[in-house]
């Protein structure tokens, strides 16, 4: 099956979250069942820096029009990789750019044309370079594909078979913009009504994607149903709760060849389910590089990797942060966002120099580090759509503690010391008593080693690669195939 990708981020070429993971990943997992994939980015500056200096282009120019001005594209062929064919939508005045989508001051003001011109973009560009079964489109930033293909190219004789898969990776965020943005884009004003683009009076790219796509997908099973509720649809519920049978949760997969402490280069040791001795070597080179030398052995050791955010749960760790710091017990943090969670984990530490350290900021060798060095860690996030670092956590022997919602519900187990069996420990509700009951057990079964050691052996078994959810994808590809046919 032909499969064209469109998204605005993807591993290696351009990265702000989990959604550049996702497509960089999964598109080789399909080309190599036999799919022929392409993918297409916009080409930021960060993306032009990784390509050659004389650009190769596939398509020389294509003219997309506005409301009162046109733009000259080029789409420059990226090649092939793992099977995978990349082009980039160039155009300079958009996309050459430093940032993805905005800077510290706010988003770029004129980011619902640029992204209205990278979808049309592509769509031109498929129609010479080759039109999909399927265009598979991820978040709002891509989310005008289906809108446009059902109005503006619906009479399209090249086009109109295309069917439409749009991926939410996270309801919360929808791209909406003023109502004249409609004519901007050079939208009919029929479609600005409350059963297609309109919500509360904004043009939102995301929902026209929701009502225009042939089928939706989401990034777990569990946040496929909680989105469809008020307290984490984001307004877009009832919509969803209109395409329920056509809305599948699918959780997204890990790349094992980068997160695997059997060979993760990025360690002091590797280390695996059959020799556990590398474990020890990789706690020591954590607490040495965080400064925390003076850790005993039988400390237990907290990481946390996050963005620094309200969704994160950081407001939960405060509440229990003086009592953490009064027990026998280490934290590690690595992260960055808001400064008012920045300033808590600064202060934190500062009063807490013996066992609290942080690191402002990302750093992914450092977050290597983490998953192998610590015993255990800790994700409240109020909502989560899948996760990576608990399934990343797993693997490497190191404990979650994660709030009961999204992906964190799917993939962690709640551990049972009589059966032996569980990955973890869960809590539910927003309330910070339920996160320290769930660190409580955590510490608690941390002083039963034999107890301990089954439960970070039957994380590291679990299995969450890109194969079995490139399975699921490829049915949904199927399904919307035939729909279309």
């Amino acid at each position: 099956m032909r499969i064209v990708f469109v998204a605005s981020e993807c591993v290696p070429f351009a990265k702000t979250g989990g959604l550049a993971d996702v497509v960089g990943a999964l598109a080789p997992e399909l080309a190599k069942m036999g799919h022929e994939v392409t993918v297409y980015l916009p080409l930021y500056a960060c993306v032009r820096r990784q390509l050659p200096d004389k650009l190769t282009y596939a398509v020389r120019s294509i003219t997309i029009p506005f409301q009162h001005y046109k733009r000259k594209v080029g789409i420059v062929d990226g090649g092939k990789r793992a099977g995978v064919q990349y082009y980039f939508v160039d155009c300079p005045e958009f996309f050459d750019r430093e940032a993805l989508y905005g800077t510290a001051a706010g988003d770029y003001p004129d980011n619902a044309e640029r992204f209205a011109l990278f979808c049309r973009a592509v769509l031109e560009a498929s129609k010479k370079l080759g039109v999909p079964q399927v265009f598979h489109v991820h978040d709002w930033q891509a989310a005008l594909i289906p809108v446009y293909l059902r109005t503006v190219y619906a009479s399209s004789r090249l086009l109109r078979r295309a069917g439409v898969v749009l991926t939410i990776h996270n309801a919360a965020y929808q791209g909406a913009f003023p109502p004249a943005t409609t004519e901007q884009l050079l939208f009919p004003w029929e479609i600005f009504t409350m059963d297609k683009v309109e919500q509360f009076d904004k043009f939102n790219f995301l929902k026209g994607g929701m009502v225009y796509a042939d089928m939706l997908t989401t990034v777990s099973r569990k946040y496929a149903q909680e989105i469809q509720t008020p307290e984490f649809g984001e307004g877009l519920d009832g919509v969803l709760r209109g395409r329920t049978a056509d809305l599948r949760g699918i959780l997204n997969g890990v790349d094992y060849a980068e997160w695997n402490p059997a060979t993760d280069r990025k360690l002091a040791a590797n280390y695996s389910p059959e020799n556990l001795a590398g474990k020890a070597l990789c706690r020591a080179d954590l607490l040495d590089a965080f400064g925390l030398e003076m850790v005993e052995d039988s400390t237990p050791v907290i990481g946390i990797v996050s963005r620094l955010v309200v969704q994160k749960g950081f407001d939960l760790v405060e509440q229990v942060a003086g009592r953490l710091s009064e027990l026998n017990v280490a934290v590690v943090a690595l992260g960055a966002g808001e400064p008012s969670y920045e300033k808590f984990f600064r202060d934190w530490a500062f009063w807490n120099k013996a066992n609290v350290a942080v690191r402002i900021g990302y750093d992914n060798a450092l977050a290597h580090k983490i998953e192998a060095g610590a015993d255990m860690f800790l994700m409240p996030s109020l909502y989560e759509p899948c996760g990576l670092n608990q399934i990343y956590s797993l693997k490497y022997g190191t404990v979650p503690v994660v709030r009961a919602t999204g992906g964190l519900d799917d993939t962690i187990e709640e551990w049972n010391p009589q059966q032996g069996t569980g990955t973890g420990f869960k809590f539910k509700g927003l309330r910070a008593e339920g996160l320290w009951a769930a660190i409580e057990r955590a510490l608690t079964v941390f002083e039963d080693k034999a107890g301990w050691k089954r439960l970070m052996l039957n994380g590291m078994a679990q299995d969450y690669g890109w194969a079995q959810s490139a399975r699921e994808y490829a049915a949904v590809y199927e399904e919307v195939a035939q729909r279309r046919a």
